[in-house]
């Protein structure tokens, strides 16, 4: 890492002031790094919550008497020139404060976040995007609008798609061929082979009819072994068979590739994913052409893959990987002999990242936004693909539309299409809004079938986003 070099040789500030709007989990714990991370400064939080914004600052340890409410922009800003730290509950605030360098919006609320991030854009501040959802239906228009205005919009380190797009990056930059690229789940498959069970370990409620541990029958337990030579789609097809019952990746997963995908240029094989369960040594054997012993038809594909393991063993950590190739064969030499995990015939290798530290890790990317006027992304986010949902039960008109969380949906990744009655509705224009009309389970949801909220910022977003790139 060279950042520090960078801040201290081309940095266009002695500091960077941070606004932070949404203080759940992510957000906090940039505001908890805060007094560990030189060059920045968490100067408002803003939640609908007052008791969660002001508590982002008290599991920092901040002094209480350095820490006060706030209500309106020109109170936020005298406060802050003070040496003080405001919390609010008028996120509206956040992005009109004249010394806010960077907003970091992370709502998590697909219309509101959009609203906040466009409000930032005008106001000539960086946004550093940690709602998924947003960065899913319509980050490449914001993308285009902040630059535009000279700004940056980016996506963060701490998240796994925008560490798989920097891993991406500089697979590129060092002139490796990317065969397949994705992200670990979060849960991992603990194989007890003394027990024959495998069991999730995970932080995630598991919720029915989802079990926590399995039991593998003795004619099965084989293909919980080293995938052999040649037989990857077959194991593949058994263990999804037998682990069936443990909680399987959800519609956040599969958001997070979209935006992975629309950065990259990364394509799904299918619009479900692959999803396997697999050992770190074992990704490169599966997740390469099917010329190569893999199960992909050709290259460059995204994916996701849930760590399968022995106890003792080393997990992904809900982190990023790729399988590389180098097209010289010297080099390829080199990449599959020294010490990276190759598959069988040598002609792919994985490289990989065993962790993602959320909102710990955040600061990297404010930093390179604040001092350098850089985003931590790559240079051609377009919408490629879209994330969207098909039902899962009947539902009925008049429901509502849940998040990526809801049982109600499950999640696809298809070509982009713009609003039109008869195409599928990107996932998180759906979120919050009503069913037009009864929805039969296992149809996937049209923009015919939601009744568009009037006045929504994000619907006309995604139709300038239509305009733009898929006109």
């Amino acid at each position: 890492m060279i950042y520090h070099h960078l801040y201290k040789k081309f940095s266009n500030r002695k500091l960077v002031r941070v606004g932070i709007i949404g203080a759940g989990n992510y957000g906090t714990a940039i505001v908890t790094q805060d007094p560990h991370t030189p060059l920045m400064r968490v100067v408002v939080v803003a939640d609908l919550s007052l008791e969660a914004a002001r508590g982002a600052y008290a599991k920092a340890g901040f002094d209480p008497a350095d820490i006060v409410y706030c209500a309106t922009t020109e109170e936020a800003a005298a406060e802050i020139e003070r040496g003080k730290r405001v919390y609010t509950d008028k996120c509206e605030i956040v992005a009109r404060i004249g010394s806010v360098d960077v907003v970091c919006e992370a709502t998590g609320i697909p219309e509101a976040s959009v609203v906040y991030a466009l409000d930032a854009i005008a106001n000539h501040k960086h946004v550093a995007m940690i709602t998924k959802d947003t960065d899913a239906s319509v980050g490449p228009i914001l993308k285009t609008i902040a630059t535009e205005a000279g700004v940056v919009y980016t996506p963060v380190d701490g998240d796994q798609h925008g560490l798989l797009i920097q891993l991406h990056e500089w697979a590129k930059t060092v002139g490796l061929t990317v065969l397949s690229g994705g992200k670990a789940t979060d849960g991992e498959f603990i194989w007890d082979a003394a027990a024959g069970t495998v069991t999730i370990k995970t932080d995630k409620k598991i919720h029915a009819p989802s079990v926590e541990t399995v039991t593998v029958a003795p004619e099965d337990r084989p293909y919980l072994g080293l995938i052999p030579e040649g037989r990857a789609a077959e194991f593949i097809a058994h263990r999804k068979a037998i682990l069936a019952k443990l909680p399987q990746p959800g519609s956040y997963d599969l958001c997070e590739m979209t935006v992975a995908a629309n950065y990259t240029g990364l394509a799904p094989a299918v619009d479900t994913l692959v999803h396997a369960p697999l050992r770190i040594t074992e990704i490169p054997i599966a997740y390469c052409a099917t010329a190569n012993g893999g199960v992909f038809a050709g290259e460059g594909v995204v994916d996701l893959a849930t760590c399968l393991r022995a106890p003792e063993e080393s997990g992904l950590g809900g982190g990023v990987f790729l399988v590389v190739r180098c097209d010289n064969a010297y080099s390829n030499h080199v990449l599959t002999t020294k010490g990276q995990i190759a598959n069988y015939d040598a002609t792919a290798a994985v490289i990989y990242r065993p962790y993602h530290l959320c909102g710990v890790e955040t600061s990297t990317t404010i930093l390179v936004a604040g001092l350098l006027g850089l985003d931590t992304a790559s240079d051609d986010f377009r919408p490629r693909w879209d994330l969207i949902k098909v039902a899962t039960h009947d539902i009925r008109a008049g429901e509502i539309f849940g998040n990526d969380h809801s049982p109600q949906t499950t999640a696809r990744i298809v070509a982009a299409l713009p609003i039109a009655p008869g195409n599928a509705a990107a996932a998180h224009l759906l979120t919050g809004n009503r069913a037009a009309v009864d929805i039969p389970a296992g149809t996937p949801i049209t923009y015919a079938m939601v009744e568009e909220p009037a006045g929504s910022v994000l619907w006309a977003l995604r139709r300038r986003q239509d305009a733009t790139f898929l006109a």
